[in-house]
């Protein structure tokens, strides 16, 4: 009797630290490394942080390969990046190495850039080649493409200019 006692206290306190994750997951998708930080910042002990998380996977709310797909498909749509800059973001959500690499062997650096630079050069068009090529070179260094995915793509669009 007092083993049941037990379980359904355990249950109605898990209760409300469990409705803080649920809504904190309704705004957005998040990984199981957020809700733990967000959890532990509401003052939740441990033991109950673990029980939730398994909760969350179970009723499949949380899943780290589902989220790492889902940001990377809607960055590389919306504001493309480079795969060392999407592997950096991940890493800081707290999303496992082999997940990662799994999600981002379908996309390639050259096509991100070559997306990435699209709609600017309709703002750059009217620049002189040396302003044009300093824009460009600075604004795919800033998204995490190496040297020579810049120079890549510089070429493409000069190119295309003349």
């Amino acid at each position: 009797m007092k083993i049941m006692d037990s379980f359904s206290n355990n249950t109605k306190k898990i209760g409300p630290p469990l409705n803080m994750a649920i809504k904190y997951l309704a705004y957005q998708p998040r990984t199981v490394y957020e809700i733990q930080e967000y959890l532990k910042k509401k003052g939740i002990s441990e033991d109950f942080i673990k029980k939730i998380i398994e909760i969350l996977l179970e009723k499949k709310y949380l899943d780290d390969r589902y989220f790492a797909k889902f940001f990377i498909e809607t960055k590389a749509k919306h504001k493309p990046k480079s795969k060392f800059a999407f592997r950096y973001e991940l890493k800081k959500k707290g999303i496992n190495p082999s997940i990662i690499d799994a999600v981002l062997t379908h996309y390639d650096d050259q096509d991100l850039a070559l997306k990435s630079v699209r709609p600017k050069i309709k703002t750059w068009h009217r620049l002189d080649n040396k302003t044009f090529k300093k824009k460009m070179m600075n604004f795919l260094r800033y998204r995490g493409f190496n040297y020579d995915i810049c120079l890549a793509t510089l070429t493409h669009f000069i190119e295309s200019r003349d």
